[in-house]
């Protein structure tokens, strides 16, 4: 069943968005060559706490830690850990909080020093997808017109769209119908409706779109090894434009 929020629950969320922007914000000015990401960890924690939030992934479903922190070929779910960043690596970063008993959920990929055209692309692909994917986020549209004009960008530019992890509604827990596909035929699934509020997140490979977990049973990385990006906002469907609510 999709949760339909009133507008309290979405200013609820709002405030937890704005705790993930802040995060994501901090970390991204703290990301350089020789920053372990367990360091990444704690000041995901610490802002996080600051603003008397919770961190949503600590201890769910058993995760171990603030954020996810995945680098190169991995695409979601990588632990942070006493790993550096090198030159010339991207890191997606995804995050979420809790405010008041709701959540909200973003990720970014970012770069490392100076990384290759391709990654430079990749990553501007990913996050275009993302605001390719949301011109259909209206009531004139059904779910399915978000994935295919995901799809169908990233393809354009020869990538690929990871399929067997999706983007998902969000509220009072992080996971919540509907799932959100990017992949698809358009004209699907349920029509959107005011109220609604969904996490949208393209993961985008260089190569094919073939994933696997590695033996910690968590992190996701691309079969072919190629590099992989994501790129996620939590928002709500409004009467007209759809609201980001973690742009800080």
């Amino acid at each position: 069943m999709i949760i339909i929020k009133s507008k309290r629950e979405i200013d609820l969320m709002k405030k937890a968005g704005k705790v993930v922007a802040k995060v994501l914000e901090e970390i991204k000015k703290a990301i350089k060559p020789g920053i372990a990401t367990v360091e990444l960890d704690r000041i995901a924690e610490d802002i996080i706490k600051k603003y008397n939030a919770i961190p949503a992934f600590k201890g769910y479903r058993g995760y171990p830690a603030t954020i996810c922190s995945s680098i190169n070929e991995e695409v979601v779910h990588g632990i942070p850990g006493l790993r550096f960043l090198k030159d010339g690596d991207i890191i997606s970063i995804d995050v979420g909080a809790v405010v008041d008993g709701y959540c909200a959920d973003a990720a970014r990929t970012y770069p490392v020093g100076e990384i290759s055209e391709t990654a430079k692309k990749l990553i501007m692909v990913t996050e275009n997808s993302f605001f390719e994917g949301i011109k259909y986020a209206t009531p004139d549209y059904r779910l399915s017109d978000i994935s295919h004009a995901i799809q169908s960008y990233v393809e354009r530019h020869n990538f690929s769209v990871v399929r067997d992890y999706v983007g998902h509604g969000i509220g009072r827990k992080m996971h919540e119908e509907p799932q959100v596909p990017n992949f698809g035929p358009p004209g699907k699934g349920p029509r959107l409706r005011e109220g609604m509020t969904l996490a949208i997140e393209p993961m985008v490979n260089v190569g094919g779109y073939e994933v696997e977990t590695l033996i910690d049973g968590w992190t996701v990385v691309t079969k072919d090894r190629s590099l992989s990006a994501h790129y996620e906002n939590t928002i709500a469907i409004t009467d007209g434009e759809p609201e980001i609510l973690t742009l800080g």
